[in-house]
């Protein structure tokens, strides 16, 4: 798998992949590599090297090849590697890489069987572009036309960012998963095909039910006033906050048994989803904040999972870390690194029954795998890997 990517999107595609055992590797500009390999945290060893944070969540297990795309025998060597490759991921701006002669198009009339993947703002594939497709975007641009920033925050409050770059991730999930959608289509086909993944869709699909509550009913969803659904929400209690959702009528029966207010089952404007909704800014409100409020959230934890209804408290990343559940998933893994020796990173999600434990390699250093890739995938001699760097092409 080539990967031609900056920042967020793209790596987060091919990293899914690379943990799963896919040969990523990572193409960057000699001067100075991925932009993220500049992001912030950055930090130092006993040597004074410094590593960046923000380029070691996205990166690890793959190999890192620079080529200066500039030059002809750039552009030549990024085409050699295509021809050899079953994948291209890349999340520059659409259309970049056409102008240099090693887009889709060129690409897959020397490899029929290449799939290739372009992750941007709005979309890049002819006969679904619109009038935002030249357009740059970052994740803050995609979750604010898209929806979500609409429907976040408190009532009354300003729009609110998300804390966590969806556009980006969900974006290169979107990849990988129409990635291995083409990879089961050109088994039967033998063919590749072009795969255009845009943050915007990306974004509109993660705010689809407030999309579709206005499809059904014309009805804007505001933030801060859920219209359909309640309880429902983060709820302070005395030592902090929790998450709880009502979303049934059985489960309303079992809230006000655990809050020991048998008797708001069937109240009047509190018969149904809406109505309790409708009143949660009035006295139901009240009632049911109130209670909370007195509970520490470990009381109010036990107190509804002994009736059956979910809950759970709002966790900060610390006690997320020392949390013994995420422990007996083994979902931070140890991830070697040349600069900082080991780093604790959050690993795959998915568990498969016979799957392997994920694998663990670093990310890589800027240009690492010069020689190894152009030797072994393409069988240049190492005198001719000597040229190319000292004429500036790697």
């Amino acid at each position: 798998m080539l990967a031609f990517e900056v920042q967020v999107a793209g790596p987060y595609c091919t990293m899914m992949l690379a943990d799963q055992g896919a040969d990523v590797v990572k193409v960057e500009r000699p001067e100075g590599g991925d932009t993220a390999r500049g992001g912030a945290p950055k930090i130092k060893n006993d040597k004074g090297e410094t590593q960046s944070g923000y380029f070691l969540r996205f990166n690890r297990n793959k190999r890192s090849v620079t080529l200066n795309l500039k030059t002809e025998q750039g552009r030549r060597l990024f085409g050699e590697l295509a021809d050899r490759s079953d994948v291209v991921v890349e999340n520059f701006r659409p259309g970049l890489l056409d102008d240099m002669g090693i887009g889709y198009k060129a690409l897959s009339e020397r490899n029929p069987g290449l799939i290739y993947a372009c992750i941007s703002g709005f979309g890049s594939l002819d006969g679904y572009l619109g009038p935002y497709s030249k357009r740059p975007a970052y994740d803050i641009v995609a979750q604010a036309m898209g929806g979500l920033m609409n429907t976040n925050g408190q009532a009354g409050g300003p729009p609110t960012w998300l804390g966590v770059a969806l556009g980006d991730i969900v974006s290169g999930m979107n990849a990988a998963y129409a990635i291995m959608l083409a990879l089961y289509q050109r088994a039967q086909t033998g063919r590749g095909q072009y795969i255009d993944i845009s943050m915007y869709d990306t974004i509109i699909g993660l705010a689809e039910r407030s999309v579709t509550a206005y499809s059904l009913t014309n009805q804007v969803l505001e933030r801060g006033r859920e219209l359909f659904m309640a309880p429902w929400g983060p709820f302070e209690c005395e030592d902090g906050w929790i998450g709880v959702i009502v979303a049934t009528e059985g489960d309303w029966a079992k809230f006000c048994s655990a809050i020991e207010r048998p008797d708001l089952v069937g109240h009047e404007g509190a018969g149904s989803g809406p109505e309790r909704a409708k009143n949660m800014s009035g006295w139901l409100g009240e009632i049911i904040s109130g209670w909370f409020r007195h509970q520490t959230k470990a009381g109010a934890t036990s107190k509804l999972l002994a009736v059956g209804l979910p809950i759970g408290p709002v966790q900060t990343a610390k006690e997320i870390f020392d949390d013994p559940h995420v422990a007996a998933r083994r979902l931070m893994i140890d991830v070697p690194d040349p600069i900082l020796g080991t780093v604790k990173l959050v690993g795959p999600v998915p568990k498969l029954s016979g799957g392997t434990e994920p694998l663990t390699g670093p990310a890589p250093l800027l240009g690492e795998h010069n020689s190894e890739v152009l030797t072994e995938v393409l069988g240049y001699a190492e005198a001719e890997v000597g040229r190319l760097k000292a004429e500036g092409v790697i």
